[in-house]
């Protein structure tokens, strides 16, 4: 049985929530809270399996809430729950950790479907605001590769591209006229400004942003 954190303001609602989710016997809410704050708090005092956040909220709201826990527990799993379809609210949430953002229009079917799939490690996005969230998050993902792409050096960039050609150090060295030692080095310096661990990571990154 999974054990449930429901962090919601309004009692008649929050009863009403817990009334919805425990129609499935393998949901239990162990825990609630009326504000951030206190959503805070029962996390750290009970086993809790995926915590159901409000965002408005009052002493904390349920994005600095899911901020906290999440700074605290990297490993939480944070459904945020709201009428608000707004964007920018999705985007923080995301942003902070949150593993999907539903509205509380959704019949129960939908709320446990979602609280399922976060349990098992899914994102569950609510259409109206996916489909205004997707694009920017698309949008700022591609910006931030670009900007970590600038960060290359032109010779860091000939090496990336043979790197995801396939090339071996000695290739590399013999195609740009440089030891295996400067190679490898610009490599390890490529690495650090790209973001990623290794050579394989490397590659890809090369392939995907057809670099190669």
């Amino acid at each position: 049985m999974a054990n449930l954190l429901l962090a919601e303001d309004q009692h008649l609602v929050r009863q009403g929530l817990k009334m919805m989710i425990e129609q499935d016997e393998t949901l239990h809410v162990i825990a609630e809270a009326s504000n951030g704050q206190e959503a805070v708090e029962a996390y750290e005092r009970y086993l809790i399996d995926l915590v159901l956040m409000d965002v408005r909220m009052p002493s904390k709201t349920g994005l600095e809430a899911t901020k906290e826990i999440r700074a605290r527990h990297p490993e939480a799993k944070i459904l945020i729950l709201t009428t608000f379809a707004d964007d920018e609210y999705a985007l923080e949430a995301l942003k902070y950790g949150a593993c999907g953002y539903l509205l509380k229009d959704a019949d129960a079917d939908r709320l446990i479907h979602s609280i399922k799939s976060a349990l098992n490690g899914g994102m569950s996005l609510d259409d109206t605001v996916a489909a205004k969230v997707l694009p920017r998050l698309l949008h700022q993902q591609t910006g931030e590769v670009e900007e970590r792409t600038a960060r290359l050096t032109k010779r860091e960039l000939a090496v990336v591209k043979l790197v995801g050609e396939g090339k071996s150090n000695q290739e590399i060295a013999d195609a740009l006229f440089l030891s295996v030692g400067t190679v490898k080095n610009y490599i390890s310096q490529a690495l650090d400004k790209l973001e990623l661990r290794d050579r394989t990571q490397l590659a890809i990154y090369a392939v995907k942003q057809q670099l190669s």
